[in-house]
């Protein structure tokens, strides 16, 4: 939100939070911006776009509501709970040529975006193998992560989303041929379909060309640090990996390996929360509409449906 406020390409015109106290924070950085009593206000307030940042559960029923009253939408991570939930939203927005994005941050770090130029100019090679991985020690502070019904799941919902989509993203989304996957509570297997949300996974995606991705997730993890999060690719002339910095969830960097050798790329510091907000206010300012490329993400809830066993 202060982003948005900051970056000139919009303004912030109303508020709405289930919490006055929360509500009221909000308020109090972005001076010029009014309350709004609910959610069904902001829908009939004249606004041009929405920011969407509430519990999973809520987020497609949301996202349609507001693209069926003519707002854009840039909506939290993930954008439904399942790939019929998202691909509802999507025909929403292809319907009523609205502009609409996910918040994928992670593409707009500054290391990402060079392992991806890595991979996509040829530089490796042809790859064959990626590994993903995220581990966040503390896990969520929030009661709805852990209910299935609000939340859609557990860390493979919450923090594998980001995984799979940057894995698929940088690969140019080919198609997605099996999945495989292992679900865990407080170290017990669970079954598919789970009836509580999972704080441990792995997952194998096997992708058209051979491409192989082993993924790797959690909560409260026992890894030294606040989170490991990495994205690696390898190929027949070598790898590029993206890595946080020393426990950090917003320092991070990337390197290309040659054999033995490596070559530092990026690094910190890169200003990079709120870029994809900002990205999706200053594209909807210039009087974009619906743009195609948000239909991949039916691809990375497709293959988190498959990860759950649904």
């Amino acid at each position: 939100m202060q982003a948005i406020a900051s970056s000139g390409s919009a303004e912030v015109a109303l508020i709405c939070d289930a919490s006055p106290e929360i509500a009221g924070k909000a308020l109090a950085t972005v001076p010029g911006a009014a309350p709004a009593a609910c959610f069904r206000d902001l829908l009939r307030a004249g606004l041009d776009g929405i920011v969407i940042a509430t519990p999973s559960a809520l987020h497609a029923e949301q996202s349609l509501a507001a693209l069926e009253s003519g707002l854009a939408v840039f909506c939290q991570k993930p954008l439904g709970r399942t790939a019929a939930e998202a691909g509802a939203v999507i025909a929403a927005a292809r319907r009523a040529h609205r502009l609409l994005a996910v918040d994928f941050s992670y593409r707009f770090t500054a290391a990402l975006q060079t392992v991806r130029g890595l991979v996509r100019s040829g530089a490796l090679g042809e790859v064959y193998a990626a590994n993903v991985l995220f581990h966040n020690a503390y896990g969520p502070d929030k009661q709805w992560f852990y209910d299935p019904a609000l939340s859609g799941g557990g860390c493979v919902m919450d923090l594998g989303v980001h995984l799979v989509d940057a894995a698929l993203w940088i690969l140019g989304f080919p198609e997605v041929t099996g999945v495989s996957s292992r679900l865990y509570a407080g170290g017990a297997l669970l079954p598919p379909r789970p009836a509580v949300v999972e704080d441990y996974a792995t997952a194998r995606l096997d992708l058209a060309g051979g491409v192989s991705v082993d993924l790797a997730c959690s909560w409260r993890l026992p890894v030294g640090q606040d989170c490991v999060i990495a994205i690696e690719f390898y190929g027949t002339k070598g790898g590029a990996a993206f890595r946080n910095v020393g426990g950090s969830f917003y320092d991070f960097t990337a390197e290309h390996y040659d054999g033995t050798r490596r070559t530092a790329l990026a690094g910190p510091p890169d200003a990079w929360p709120g870029r994809a907000p900002v990205d999706w206010a200053g594209r909807l300012a210039a009087g974009e509409g619906f743009d195609p490329a948000i239909e991949h993400v039916v691809s990375v809830a497709g293959v988190l449906d498959s990860i759950y066993g649904r």
